[in-house]
């Protein structure tokens, strides 16, 4: 904690560079909430899995922008440690849960918990992960009261939002859904992605950061468009994306038949459109097949639609935030998170 303390004085003026520096600090901060149990079984089916999983945590982007929210508003980060955790296990429940209900093998090159410690482990140590969230916020001796219950009554939003965005996106595949319209994948994916991957970070920061109201709003909302952003580069990368870079299955969004921005798109324009519900449907694995799916996509101009969709979301985005938040170097990091983004590989 130390060391990003000292680091948030200066810290580096790019998100990927922010990100490359502390994310290890971080996830040791993050690992340090996950308790030992009272029996050494409870170690061996529970706490030791979560623990692994966290270690593998990917790039800790959700505490570390919710630590630079909270110093762009003039606050004392130490404040922000609880909650900035408490958001990172909550992405690991929801991760390990999505996994499950998605049929997925791989998670950040790994194989994924299901497979690995077999179905009830994963989902009872998802259900530890999502135990954990409001825990470590109240038990937070640096946070008054008054702190404490804000920042819970954010994240049990954020946790039913995204249990909404879950629930579309399940919904519309299980019940081979083709009459989803762009607007329908924004909603869902702002539910499912946007608030916990950057507004209840963001905004969460600035409260406990002691950030006016209209501070609070306009790191919220940059944190919605940024979010949304996230998730269509996310989608366009599993279709694009190098398999081992990414490290998820290739093109597994359309074995999975969900709705993507760039599907639903292509759905309405498409002179192919049966022949891609006929692949969607199908849950196919061949290369072929989805390859031609993508073709498809690309063809209708899917794909440049949802490129341009993000773009204009992270610009807009970040005019917003200068007028709200003062010139400082964490808001450097958070104007360059939202080009980093829609630029990213994995």
């Amino acid at each position: 904690m130390n060391e990003l303390l000292e680091g948030m004085k200066n810290p580096p003026s790019t998100f990927e560079e922010y990100l490359v520096t502390y994310a290890e600090t971080v996830g040791r901060l993050v690992n340090s909430y996950i308790p030992e149990g009272s029996h050494p079984d409870m170690d061996t089916y529970l706490y030791d899995p979560l623990m692994k999983y966290s270690e593998n945590g990917g790039k800790r982007h959700r505490p570390l922008i919710c630590f630079a929210a909270c110093a762009a508003v003039g606050g004392d980060i130490r404040l922000a440690a609880s909650a900035a955790s408490a958001i990172e296990h909550f992405h690991s429940a929801a991760l390990i849960h999505d996994d499950i209900a998605d049929e997925a093998t791989l998670r950040r090159g790994e194989p994924c918990m299901h497979l690995t410690e077999g179905l009830g482990i994963a989902i009872n140590t998802g259900d530890l992960a999502l135990s954990m969230v409001n825990g470590a916020v109240m038990k937070d001796p640096l946070l008054t009261d008054a702190q404490k219950v804000r920042v819970v009554t954010e994240l049990i939003d954020m946790t039913r939002r995204t249990i909404e965005g879950q629930a579309l996106d399940l919904g519309w595949a299980r019940d081979e859904r083709y009459d989803i319209t762009p607007e329908d994948y924004l909603c869902m994916a702002t539910h499912k992605t946007a608030h916990y991957s950057g507004a209840v970070p963001l905004a969460v920061g600035a409260i406990v950061g002691g950030g006016t109201e209209a501070q609070i709003t306009a790191l919220r909302e940059y944190g919605l468009a940024t979010g949304l952003a996230f998730q269509i580069q996310d989608d366009l990368l599993n279709i694009e994306g190098d398999a081992e870079v990414v490290g998820k299955d290739f093109c597994s969004d359309i074995t999975e038949g969900k709705r993507t921005l760039m599907v639903v798109h292509a759905l309405k324009h498409s002179s192919n459109r049966e022949r891609l519900i006929e692949i969607l449907s199908s849950k196919t694995t061949d290369l072929a097949q989805l390859t031609e799916a993508v073709s498809i996509m690309r063809e209708a101009g899917s794909l440049d639609y949802a490129r341009d969709y993000a773009s204009k979301l992270t610009s807009e985005a970040k005019a917003k935030l200068v007028v709200e938040i003062e010139d400082s170097p964490a808001r450097t990091v958070l104007i360059s998170m939202a080009d980093y983004f829609i630029n990213r590989l994995k």
